[in-house]
């Protein structure tokens, strides 16, 4: 399947993503969403520490609020989806939006920033951990 992490990260486009996740939201009457360096390194820390624990969990390094309060991210509103098993963005995309609890983090409200990683893990059943997080800054920067 892949022979890397390099190679499992060439298939994750952030730009991609955000599009894919802005015509989602445009098509439901929400607004668009934009990368955010700061949920980006939030969201790798999180696939590539499920992928060294070959664990999928919110709480893998630690509670999702904790996570961000660490990081110093203040945010109104902000959401966290997680999956594995998924090779692709769009397979990623799929299995988030035909589940309910993770369509709704994608259709959040108010939110205007993403970061998402995928990380690839050779020895789990699993191979690749995806984490995408959905924020609404706090401080201002809309």
């Amino acid at each position: 399947m892949y022979a890397s992490m390099a190679a499992a990260d060439a298939e994750l486009d952030a730009s991609a993503a955000a599009s894919m996740l802005s015509g989602y939201r445009a098509n439901n009457g929400l607004t668009a969403v934009t990368i955010d360096p700061e949920l980006m390194k939030l969201a790798d820390a999180q696939a590539r520490a499920m992928a060294t624990h070959d664990k999928m969990d919110h709480n893998v390094i630690r509670d999702f609020g904790e996570r961000l309060k660490i990081a110093g991210y203040k945010s109104t509103v902000a959401a966290e989806n997680i999956g594995a098993g998924y090779h692709t963005l769009a397979e990623a995309f799929s299995g988030w939006r035909d589940s309910p609890p993770h369509r709704k983090n994608m259709l959040l409200e108010g939110v205007s920033r993403i970061g998402i990683a995928a990380a690839y893990s050779p020895q789990s059943k699993y191979r690749v951990f995806w984490a995408l997080i959905l924020a609404r800054p706090g401080d201002g920067r809309g």
